[in-house]
């Protein structure tokens, strides 16, 4: 090995860590690039078996809970095998439901009340033909000074009342230049920019039967595809996409729309990830729509606000209900509460 490349060998590179900078050299670079890429899937909620592919650990939802879905039972809810979280602007769904029947999530003693826009924070239970289903109008995010575990109690809770199915709603911008307001996103796939242990507080299943694969876990393709089907026959213009997950509150700039772009995101929001991580870890079937609520152009960019993403996104309402009553059709009765596969 001449010179040169002995020097190029054992360059010094500083790494970044959570405790300061790191020194390596090339090769311990390498192997430290690895060493981080795993501590980085540890902390999310995602472990790994010998031959490295990412598994989930499974769980069941905190005491606390059931509880709180015993309380909704008790004051006149339903258990229900289907669940959906409403995102911004989804929220009159419910009124479409037969026998509604509604109460405040803040009053189980478990769910925080949500004070962005859009997110009334009500659960509503209701039929849909003769299939109960159970909805959570809204969700918190972390920008709301929210920790972690509270973004997964509302899905704990679905799976305390028995959901088995999943249907996740969100607003998005999109990332594709070709993209329009309004359009429907189903997702085969997210990246996390966040990065968190999401459902590390779920109760754990000693017996279990082992961990569950993340690549057929996650975003069951099966409904995926009978969702974006449901979706094109309702005359939605609608797509699969890659949901690109970042903390918030602030939009994103022209240089990271850029960047997502590159990395393969289709849409941005900042939610969602941590419910589907959550949600998968208790077994429930999931299938996530976004509403795409503007169309980021980094050269010209345009103005949005609040108001105009929870206008656009009911305005997606007839599409999304067509799905749902697609999906309701074959789930089952609802489960025990604890992992449903």
């Amino acid at each position: 090995m001449s010179r040169a490349a002995k020097t190029r060998e054992n360059m010094v590179f500083q790494v970044g860590s959570a405790n300061g900078v790191i020194q390596v050299s090339r090769d311990g670079r390498r192997r430290a690039k690895a060493g981080m890429q795993m501590a980085i899937t540890n902390r999310s909620g995602v472990g790994s078996r010998g031959c490295g592919r990412p598994t989930l650990q499974p769980g069941r939802p905190r005491r606390e809970a059931l509880a709180a879905a015993e309380r909704v039972v008790a004051a006149g809810g339903q258990r229900a095998a289907v669940g959906v979280v409403l995102g911004t602007g989804m929220g009159s769904l419910v009124d479409r439901l037969a026998s509604p029947w509604t109460m405040l999530g803040a009053d189980t003693g478990w769910l925080a009340r949500s004070t962005a826009t859009g997110h009334a924070g009500r659960i509503a239970c209701g039929l849909i033909g003769t299939t109960p289903v159970v909805m959570l109008q809204g969700r918190v995010h972390g920008y709301e000074g929210f920790p972690s575990e509270m973004l997964t109690r509302g899905v704990e809770l679905l799976a305390g009342l028995g959901v088995r199915r999943l249907l996740l709603t969100n607003a998005s911008g999109g990332l594709r230049p070709d993209m329009q307001s309004g359009e429907l996103v189903i997702l085969t796939d997210h990246i996390d920019l966040v990065r968190r242990p999401w459902g590390e507080s779920l109760e754990p299943v000693a017996d279990s039967g082992g961990e569950r694969d993340v690549h057929t876990t996650l975003y069951d393709s099966l409904l995926a595809a009978r969702a974006l089907n449901a979706l094109l026959r309702a005359g939605a213009i609608a797509r699969r996409g890659v949901y690109a997950f970042l903390s918030g509150p602030s939009y994103e700039t022209r240089s990271e729309y850029r960047m997502l772009r590159r990395i393969g995101a289709d849409v941005v929001g900042m939610s969602t990830v941590p419910e589907v991580v959550a949600a998968a870890r208790m077994g429930l079937e999931v299938v996530v729509c976004s509403v795409v609520t503007n169309v980021a152009r980094p050269d010209a960019p345009e103005h949005t606000d609040a108001e105009d993403v929870c206008r656009l996104a009911a305005d997606a309402a007839d599409g999304v209900w067509a799905m749902l009553c697609d999906l309701v059709g074959d789930v089952g009765p609802p489960s025990d509460g604890g992992p449903t596969r």
